[in-house]
């Protein structure tokens, strides 16, 4: 792959001189014109060590509006304080749309890094890299412009230029550690760039001995890749709700009637007196208090997913677990509509900003299953958005469990007889007046899509690893003492 780069580039002073003051302004208006538009652009620096990776970055913060640019430097080991899965300081730093965000090392430094030092065999790497191939879809598909720069230097040109850090006393001990293995480190930049090169996220590949050249074909490459992305891009970016909602009605094989639910089978006749109900909930919250504060000293997190339908009794089950804890080692986290800043980014990013860090729990009111079930019956999100998150989901939930935290899943199931009698209860009783809405009669009609929705979401989410926990919910007290256990148990094991 290395070997296929053209070797020997130079751009003289005098012509770069000549060529910079054109494609400074062609690129700063071009970023000018990126202001409002519904992608961010994700700009990735890598290469090989003293290949100029932080003096392209610092170019390219020069020539850019520094308002709508951020620069984010991963150089620091995860491994060394990590609170958090790995990809959630990631997710921190993503751009908002309409913005740039540079990346100077990224998701692609630790895992090569580990591989080169032998830490982690080629069928680990190979997962790695397959992990940042689907996250990197993740953000295409969604409308971000990616563009990965490998800036790529000779054995005998990173030794030329390791000696010049060296007299400017700037060079490392890593850095000529890294130059010994430079053929590994060859071999298996080659296997990374390779395996996670796409027409939508590619590699681009440039030769950084001469030092014009390799600032002047990042920014005209950059420049050009915006150019045709906002070509393409109308300038709201958005698509109207009707368009999204008339392609429901007439192109989603998954909202229709006859369908076997897996909630036809949750029995809900189940009941509780009220005595072993107080019994048990007395047991199960002393046990949970103690389980957190031991979770909390082991550095064991914990998330809580509530979905279920308007007036089952979330509230109530969170409650109960909440009561079972020191406040200091929960959140407690209402999903709402997106704010205009998280509707600038991924429908993901504003959970993984929730995600907890070590020994700490943090509870989810709702959660990032809406994205299959009101986005999608509702019409605010297009076929093609909520039909791949049953993916993305999943592979969500895997970096949670992958990284150590328990997560519980819980529907609150009721009947459309239950769900009537306490919307009436709720419009009659002073202090529940609040809760019920307009919204919540107007859902009501669409029981079937809902009811079709979630059986899709629990028959592709449910997994090993992450299964869902149905819930029978028409008697409140059933449904309580049931999260009460899973979550114990889950702790317990």
């Amino acid at each position: 792959m290395f070997e296929s780069i053209e070797l020997g580039h130079k751009l003289a002073k005098d012509k770069f001189q000549e060529l910079l003051p054109k494609l400074r302004a062609e690129l700063l208006q071009t970023h000018m014109q990126l202001r409002g538009r519904n992608f961010p652009v994700i700009v990735i620096i890598a290469g090989e060590d003293a290949a100029g990776k932080g003096e392209t970055v610092q170019r390219l913060n020069e020539w850019l509006d520094p308002h709508g640019v951020e620069t984010h430097a991963f150089w620091e080991s995860s491994k060394e304080k990590l609170q958090h899965p790995e990809y959630w300081r990631f997710w921190q730093a993503m751009p908002g749309r309409g913005r740039i965000g540079i990346f100077f090392g990224s998701w692609y430094a630790e895992p090569m890094l580990r591989r080169i030092y032998g830490e982690i065999k080629p069928d680990a790497f190979d997962h790695a890299l397959d992990r940042i191939a689907a996250f990197e879809k993740m953000l295409t598909d969604d409308g971000a412009l990616v563009l990965k720069f490998w800036l790529h230097l000779s054995r005998k040109d990173q030794k030329k230029s390791l000696k010049r850090l060296d007299n400017q006393g700037l060079a490392t001990e890593t850095d000529w550690k890294h130059h010994k293995l430079y053929d590994s480190f060859i071999k298996i930049a080659e296997r990374a760039i390779s395996r996670t090169h796409d027409s939508a996220a590619p590699w681009h590949l440039i030769e950084a001995a001469d030092e014009r050249y390799r600032v002047y074909t990042v920014g005209t490459i950059l420049m050009e890749s915006l150019q045709q992305k906002l070509a393409t891009t109308s300038a709201s970016g958005s698509t109207p709700k009707s368009v999204y909602l008339k392609e429901r009605e007439t192109g989603d094989p998954g909202l229709t009637s006859g369908t076997d639910s897996i909630l036809d089978k949750i029995d809900l006749t189940q009941k509780l007196s009220d005595s072993d109900y107080r019994k048990q909930l007395t047991s199960l919250q002393a046990r949970l208090g103690k389980l957190a504060w031991k979770a909390h000293s082991e550095k064991q997190s914990m998330v809580l997913a509530f979905e279920g339908w308007d007036a089952a009794g979330k509230g109530g089950a969170i409650r109960r677990v909440a009561q079972s804890m020191d406040p200091r080692l929960y959140k407690v986290v209402g999903v709402a509509a997106p704010t205009d800043e998280e509707r600038a980014q991924h429908y993901l990013w504003r959970f993984w900003r929730k995600i907890p860090r070590a020994g700490s729990a943090t509870i989810f009111d709702r959660s990032w299953y809406g994205r299959v079930l009101v986005e999608r019956v509702e019409g605010f999100a297009p076929p093609s958005d909520w039909s791949r998150a049953y993916t993305e989901i999943n592979a969500f939930e895997e970096q949670l469990i992958e990284h150590g935290i328990i997560l519980c899943k819980f529907w609150l199931h009721i009947s459309p007889e239950e769900q009537l009698r306490r919307f009436k209860e709720r419009e009659t009783v002073a202090y529940k007046q609040y809760k019920i809405t307009e919204e919540d009669w107007r859902n009501r009609k669409k029981w079937d899509d809902y009811k079709l929705a979630v059986n899709e979401m629990v028959a592709r989410c449910s997994t090993n690893s992450a299964p869902w926990t149905l819930v029978a919910a028409n008697d409140k007290r059933i449904a309580r003492v049931q999260v009460l256990k899973t979550v114990v148990n889950s702790l317990e094991r």
